[in-house]
């Protein structure tokens, strides 16, 4: 793994080396000048977007082949571009004007709404709010949304606005990750603790992967594995988010998710490695991964974290 770039190497250095900061620090920083980031940041419009749209690019033909099920959405746009320059640790201020860039020039596909105000998507809202706040822009509203649009049993759900009345693992995971960043820069208020703690507690009762009526694995996806996550729901990427939250809180870890640590534990090779179970289908920029059936050296990653965390914090 630390033959790899430095979007991935600098997080191996810190997580798993446990290499001194200047060193993680510097090979962090190359991701602006090298690799993946490199090549993403040279992909920036003018105006401050990526492939013209907010979520979708602005070519995209919502009646075309490209946008029909099962062909799988682009994730080319800023909202994505931005999450993955996010995730790999671009400092913020690499990409200095971009949020005034964006409330300026970029408008979601749906309604025509400004860019940082978001929408109604649970999802897209979260991307919004953990970009908002890593670019320096105001999204302290959006903060509240979540508030306001949580589901009776505690969690989120993207579909509330066809009528759903149920949570959603994929939906509940992607506003946590939302709300953690929020309340990580800004110590969040007292009701968005309470809601991200409401949406842990939906997880949990659900032991990560369960159905909470009959306990049956609540479908194969979430123990499919593939890395980047977008916007999928896994064990390991629910199992990463619990590392990072409780980390962030100074608490344990929760035993309801021990099978689903074993789930993960069981996915790795004889050779300490994960593989990836598929490739998530539509445009990129460029792949960041391997095809499926093969080796990740980035679910290896998450997987070796979330396993030393959780066997060291369970020892103790």
């Amino acid at each position: 793994m630390l033959e790899s770039d430095p979007a991935l190497r600098w997080q191996v250095e810190r997580d798993l080396v446990h290499a001194p900061e200047e060193t993680w620090q510097a090979t962090r920083a190359r991701v602006a000048t090298e690799g993946f980031g490199s090549r993403l940041l040279a992909l920036q419009d003018h105006d401050g977007q990526w492939a013209g749209g907010a979520y979708f690019p602005g070519d995209l033909d919502f009646e075309g082949p490209e946008a029909q099920d099962g062909a799988g959405q682009p994730w080319t746009a800023t909202t994505w571009t931005l999450n993955s320059l996010r995730e790999w640790g671009l400092d913020a201020s690499v990409l200095a004007g971009t949020a005034e860039k964006l409330a300026a020039n970029s408008r979601w596909e749906y309604d025509d709404l400004p860019y940082w105000g978001g929408e109604v998507d649970c999802c897209i809202n979260a991307y919004t709010l953990a970009n908002g706040v890593w670019l320096g822009a105001e999204v302290g509203p959006l903060a509240d949304w979540f508030v306001e649009h949580r589901m009776t049993d505690g969690g989120w759900n993207c579909e509330w606005v066809d009528g759903a009345t149920r949570s959603s693992f994929h939906s509940t995971l992607n506003s946590l990750k939302g709300l953690l960043a929020y309340e990580s820069a800004t110590g969040g208020t007292e009701a968005t603790r309470a809601a991200r703690q409401s949406g842990q507690e939906y997880l949990l009762g659900r032991e990560l992967f369960r159905r909470l009526t009959t306990g049956e694995t609540v479908a194969p996806w979430a123990l499919r594995f593939a890395y980047p996550f977008r916007w999928f729901y896994s064990v390991l990427n629910a199992a990463d988010y619990f590392r990072s939250a409780w980390l962030s809180d100074g608490t344990t870890p929760d035993q309801r998710m021990a099978d689903a640590v074993e789930e993960i534990r069981a996915q790795r090779q004889p050779d300490g490695t994960w593989m990836q179970a598929r490739r998530h289908p539509g445009r990129v920029w460029f792949e960041v991964d391997v095809d499926a059936g093969e080796p990740s050296k980035w679910l290896t990653f998450f997987g070796t974290r979330v396993l030393q965390w959780w066997d060291s914090a369970r020892s103790d």
